[in-house]
This record gives structure tokens, sequence and C-alpha cells, in this order.
């Protein structure tokens, strides 16, 4: 008796597309054992030809056309690893409302459009699955939504940027001031180039209303949580 075979369209392939790209291809075998079913992906979306060659994508396997991800009828399962909101957030729509389930990882667009997107998702009897926006392999989402659904859930706790936390534990720690602290972490690859996201407090913010919607049951946007950085933090103040 043959598996099941599950068709997957990658939307991306920069660093986090081509990763699962090779994921997927490596551990094919594993997953396959695990799930009862072969995941292959199809169609892989990327303008960058050379981008998704360099990941190992087969050239047939490539497009510029979402068209061919979003109307082929075989592809059951779309994963959107672009970023960004716009496009990201079309998309996605296109997929939902093709009946297609969607896996994702970008807060940045559902703690403004979440709400909105798991509505379209229910309407078509899709999943949108985003278990990798908000602690990345900590399993978080998954409990709140199925596993402590009969809990009545007054407060959310815990440290939700890894950045920040490891600058504001070395200023406690070893005194050390903001600035050497941020270039120490940049060196390291915690901190991005432009570190405005983690240090002024807009990726806390994302993944806080990611979880505040789902635990409490309610729409929080972006724009409803309080932001403030670290970035006027000296040492004495820790």
């Amino acid at each position: 008796m043959s598996k099941q075979i599950i068709q997957i369209g990658l939307l991306g392939c920069g660093t986090v597309g081509g990763g699962v790209w090779k994921v997927l291809a490596k551990n094919q075998a594993d997953i396959e054992k695990k799930c009862g079913a072969r995941l292959e992906i199809k169609k892989v979306l990327e303008r960058d030809f050379e981008k998704a060659k360099t990941a190992g994508v087969p050239a047939e396997v490539i497009t510029e056309n979402v068209d061919e991800i979003m109307n082929d009828p075989e592809i059951q399962i779309v994963v959107e690893v672009m970023g960004g909101i716009e496009m990201a957030g079309r998309f996605i729509r296109l997929a939902l409302q093709a009946g297609k389930s969607v896996v994702t990882a970008n807060k940045d667009l559902l703690a403004i459009q979440g709400r909105e997107l798991y509505e379209l998702a229910e309407a078509n009897g899709v999943d949108l699955l985003f278990e990798a926006s908000v602690g990345g392999g900590i399993p978080i989402i998954r409990p709140l939504k199925e596993d402590l659904a009969a809990n009545r859930i007054e407060a959310i706790y815990g440290i939700v940027n890894g950045t920040t936390n490891y600058m504001l534990t070395k200023m406690s720690e070893e005194g050390s001031n903001y600035s050497d602290v941020l270039k120490e972490a940049q060196e390291k690859g915690y901190a991005e180039a432009d570190p405005t996201s983690d240090v002024g407090g807009l990726d806390a913010a994302r993944k806080l209303a990611i979880l505040a919607s789902i635990a409490f049951n309610t729409r929080v946007s972006f724009d409803d949580v309080y932001v403030e950085g670290i970035t006027k933090i000296t040492a004495r103040d820790i």
C-alpha cells in the first residue's frame, strides 16, 4: 500500500526558505516514517532563480508565477517564508481562498492581520498554522489553542525576545553599557545589523499580540500593545 503524498508550495527561497527545502530533503525519510505521509515541495516561488538553485532546488520546481501554486489542485499546503506584510498577506489570502492550508512564521503580518486570516481559514475549512512565529522551536501556540482550551488564562509572562534578554543579562551581571553589549550581540549574530525591531521592543510586541489574541480569545493587534524598548536603559537602571 503506497503512502500518501502531500504536495507543498513554498513561497520564498531566501535564508529561511532555502533552509526549509534542505531540511525536508535531508529528513524526508524520517518525516515519512513519523507522519505516515511523504512531504514533497512541488513548486517554489522565487524571483531570484540562482538563489533557489544555490539551495539545491531543481530549475523545473522554481517559478515566478504564484498562480502555478494557487491554481494547482495537487498542492495542499502553502508554506510562506517570504516575509513582509503586503505581498505575503495577499498570497496567504489567495491560498486560503483556494482551499489550501497555510504554514507561516510571519509575526509581523500575524500581529496586524492575524484575526482576519484566522477567520478566512475557518471559513474555507483549512488550517492557518504559525507555531514558529513565537518562541521558535518552543511549542506555545498549539498548547494555548488546544491543550489549555478549557483553562481561563489571566496573564502571560515570559521572555519573548532572545536578543534583548541576552543584552540585559550581560548588563545586569557584568555592568556592561548598552552600546558595548549591542555591539557584542551583533558580532555574535544575536542581533541584526539594524537591531531596531529587537531593541525597540517591536519584535516582542508583535509576539505578544499573537499570544494575547489566542490566550484571551480576543482581537489584539500590534497597535494595541504598549511598546518601550531598551535603548535608554543603562547599567545603573538594572
